[in-house]
């Protein structure tokens, strides 16, 4: 469904705050801001105990006090994966372990995947994808330098 023009008033120190944002988001109109905005709002409001940060790979979930969400939920995936007869408790035991965050934002990254899994696994894939590819550099670098 195509967007659909609405009338909103803002006060002067709003829109000055989201010209500043803007300006600070090459790419980003006025619209598509307020639009980001308000959804990572309702999000938020959605799941209590998560915001959302620039960044280098763009606007993320995080975790307040703590991690991108797609970060625990990668670490839950490794624990799984590592530990595949666990519980469910368990894994998150041991991903809060791990990571050194309370249990309760462990669960609360996992709730806000269970809503947004496309948005998270996305960020993980790419996070990964980077790693491969700064490793495989540094692979050629070491051949290049070897003796």
């Amino acid at each position: 469904m195509p967007p659909t023009p609405r009338s909103v008033r803002f006060e002067d120190a709003v829109l000055d705050k989201l010209a500043k944002f803007v300006m600070e988001h090459p790419g980003l109109s006025v619209s598509a801001a307020v639009n980001l905005l308000i959804t990572e709002a309702l999000r938020m409001e959605e799941h209590p105990g998560v915001l959302f940060r620039t960044g280098p790979s763009g606007r993320r979930a995080v975790i307040v006090g703590g991690p991108d969400v797609w970060e625990i939920v990668r670490a839950i995936k490794v624990a799984r994966a590592a530990e595949p007869d666990v519980s469910a408790d368990e894994i998150v035991a041991m991903t809060a372990e791990y990571s050194g965050l309370p249990q309760h934002q462990v669960r609360t990254a996992i709730r806000y995947w269970s809503s947004y899994p496309d948005e998270i696994d996305a960020q993980i894939a790419a996070a990964d994808a980077a790693a491969e590819e700064a490793e495989e550099r540094w692979r050629r670098e070491q051949g290049l330098l070897a003796s």
